[in-house]
């Protein structure tokens, strides 16, 4: 997923920015032609920023 983000800042602009692609790719859907892969896709994205999101969270409780 790119290049490891340390600070506090850098962790909150990344979680911003991944909200933001998501926010743009499920703006593009349309109920006409969006299908089963395209959810399972978008699930997929979430996921993993779910588990980013958790991997800071651990840092922070960690005092990193």
């Amino acid at each position: 997923m790119g290049k490891s983000v340390q600070d506090k800042a850098s962790q909150l602009r990344y979680v911003q920015n991944r909200v933001q692609m998501l926010h743009e790719v499920v703006a593009t859907y349309d109920a006409e032609s969006v299908d089963v892969e395209d959810l399972e896709r978008f699930l997929t994205m979430m996921s993993e920023l779910e588990i980013k999101i958790n991997r800071f969270k651990q840092d922070w409780e960690e005092g990193r």
